[in-house]
């Protein structure tokens, strides 16, 4: 892994018998944060899905609190890191495992973002689950075209998110998240009450209906200027407004 500062298991360095199961059977979930100075934003919304997706995939709680020290402990003496817990039962039945990977801190694209539709959603879209194997192949084909990501979508043509974002859209009043199945990031959840904010459907033949559009994930705030071939410009009191909203999130200590 490049830029790996420390990997645990359980709060421990990870032995090659422990690394066996997450490497081999790709049956889990994950949460994906981002660490200032020793504090996160949303973390209770991290620990809750933590909480929540352990029940969904294996019937088996996740004691927020206990998430919650291990993370301090993986990053104890990385006050700024990117941090991804996975959660994994190695026997069927048996207990959980949650492994802690701290990387570098990561930062929004200084660049607008490109987008290219393709036909394919996420499985089980409301978890964030491991097997990301259709958002990589369809985001490296959008790379390899010219683009810098895909926008997932229905076979209608329904918008649901991007590769490894949530996407909005406004159209002069209100950021419109899209109404289709999707993971519904922390990013946007913290967001969506702070902004001028409705639910639709949205489509690609909708486009011409917004005049701009951005994307949010774990890392921040970044606008978008084209899907496909239609273009947007980047709405600056808009992109002002939302990332001043974000920051007014508090930070929570680990």
């Amino acid at each position: 892994m490049n830029g790996l500062i420390r990997l645990e298991v359980d709060g421990h360095p990870p032995t090659a018998e422990q690394l066996y199961h997450p490497a081999l059977v790709n049956y889990g979930h994950l949460t994906a944060l981002q660490v200032r100075s020793g504090r996160v934003q949303g973390l209770n919304l991290h620990l809750s899905r933590l909480a929540a997706q352990s029940l969904a995939l294996f019937d088996t709680p996740l004691d927020p609190a206990h998430s919650r020290a291990l993370l301090r402990h993986a990053v104890r003496d990385v006050p700024d890191a990117a941090v991804r817990v996975n959660v994994y039962q190695p026997s069927p039945g048996g207990p959980l495992s949650v492994l802690v990977a701290v990387r570098p801190p990561a930062y929004p694209s200084p660049s607008p973002l490109r987008l290219m539709s393709v036909p394919y959603q996420r499985p089980v879209a409301h978890i964030k689950h491991l097997g990301g194997f259709g958002q990589i192949y369809w985001g490296r084909a959008a790379v390899e075209h010219g683009f810098d990501d895909a926008l997932l979508t229905t076979p209608a043509g329904e918008i649901t998110e991007a590769a490894v974002h949530n996407i909005a859209f406004f159209d002069g009043a209100h950021v419109v998240w899209p109404d289709a199945p999707c993971l519904p990031g922390i990013a946007m959840q913290l967001l969506e009450p702070l902004l001028p904010s409705r639910r639709a459907v949205v489509t690609l033949s909708d486009l011409a209906r917004y005049r701009a559009a951005f994307v949010t994930n774990s890392i921040g705030v970044v606008p978008v200027t084209a899907i496909d071939e239609h273009g947007f410009t980047v709405d600056e009191p808009l992109m002002t407004q939302v990332t001043s909203a974000l920051a007014t999130v508090p930070w929570d200590d680990l």
